[in-house]
């Protein structure tokens, strides 16, 4: 009794030579890295808790059970980006179509993440333990790099003003978009990889706060 039934959790790997991303394609951000395939569904599931306050925020169902049974749906070739540490491929499954719930509840998940990057900076100390090579911003320089990054991320769905456009235009999203460019990105790895950066980021400050 009160058991969540089982559920299986679609994923996707992005796989380069020497790192492998593991990425929900339900749960936008939630995505982990590591250098073999097995290793980054197992770091995947280890955020799973590290995730759900972020679907608490939006009021969205997490299940107990979702980490326990990865559905690897599709693998794509990674790159340069991938090595460098950034899910940066999209995956097939993020051509498919958005419904006006999927966009609205995107948007929903994303505002969310910020919200939890951004309550992580305010209780985050102003210096943070540097990493084991001495390296690693600051709390400041962490939040402003974040906010700069987005701006391109933005671009990449032909948004210039900010977040609440940025959301705006997603939770209105409908595919097909316009023919995609070099240039342009699928509106479900544009969710995915702003949540994924801000989370990343967020969960940098907690390891690290003094």
């Amino acid at each position: 009794m009160g058991q969540d039934p089982p559920v299986s959790t679609p994923v996707y790997l992005e796989v380069g030579s020497k790192k492998v991303f593991a990425c929900s394609l339900d749960w936008p951000g939630w995505c982990r890295s590591a250098k073999t395939e097995e290793q980054a569904l197992e770091s995947l599931a280890a955020y799973a808790e590290r995730y759900r306050p972020v679907a608490d925020e939006a009021g969205v169902r997490f299940p107990k059970s979702v980490a326990r049974d990865f559905d690897v749906v599709e693998h794509v070739k990674g790159d340069s980006g991938t090595e460098f540490g950034i899910p940066h491929v999209p995956a097939g499954a993020d051509a498919t179509p958005l419904t006006k719930a999927q966009a609205e509840r995107l948007a929903t998940l994303v505002q969310a993440a910020w919200t939890v990057f951004d309550r992580v900076a305010a209780s985050a100390p102003a210096e943070l333990r540097k990493g084991p090579r001495g390296g690693g911003r600051d709390r400041d320089k962490i939040v402003a790099h974040v906010l700069d990054a987005e701006k391109g991320y933005f671009s990449m769905v032909g948004v210039k003003d900010g977040r609440d456009a940025f959301l705006d235009a997603l939770g209105a999203a409908r595919q097909p978009q316009p023919e995609l460019t070099k240039k342009s990105w699928p509106w479900r790895y544009t969710a995915r990889r702003v949540a994924w950066h801000a989370l990343d980021h967020a969960w940098e400050m907690e390891d690290r706060a003094e």
